[in-house]
């Protein structure tokens, strides 16, 4: 793990445990999905900037799949799966903010706090991609967790 892979892990740390002790629970978790949301939105444009764009709602998981989960978390998703009618699954099954965590059950109810940021930047970078979302995290064993994509219709 390089260094700046550790600061950014220990930032974000710092970050939930900031948010949880200076507010109540609905807003903490708010206001770390929209740091992720403004995160994945910027991390998009500068990722794709020499890219074509990619066209195919299937395409862009993909790429967030593969590319932009390396660039963030430095190894791709484990699996993807649809039902072909806007839902999405992807699963990492080390998810790297839960490494620092028990795998025990006394930590899953608190776990997801720690997977928000991710929901967000995944939903801020899909949306960079002219795809709203609502994006959620299932967690039933750590270091395993499942993020739940539901793409919403086009308004167009």
């Amino acid at each position: 793990m390089s260094a700046e892979d550790v600061l950014f892990d220990m930032l974000h740390s710092e970050i939930v445990s900031y948010l949880v002790s200076k507010s109540s629970e609905d807003e903490d978790l708010s206001i770390l999905e929209h740091l992720g949301y403004s995160s994945g939105w910027r991390l998009i444009e500068r990722i794709t900037k020499e890219l074509p764009r990619y066209k195919e709602e299937l395409e862009v998981l993909k790429f967030i799949c593969t590319d932009f989960w390396s660039c963030v978390y430095k190894k791709q998703v484990d699996n993807l799966r649809t039902n072909h009618q806007g839902v999405y699954v992807l699963h990492d099954n080390e998810f790297r903010f839960f490494s620092k965590l028990s795998n025990g059950t006394q930590y899953l109810k608190s776990a997801p706090k720690y997977a928000t940021f991710t929901c967000g930047l995944i939903r801020g970078a899909l949306e960079n991609f002219g795809i709203s979302s609502i994006v959620t995290v299932e967690i039933i064993r750590m270091p395993s967790c499942k993020f739940h994509i539901q793409v919403l219709p086009s308004s167009s």
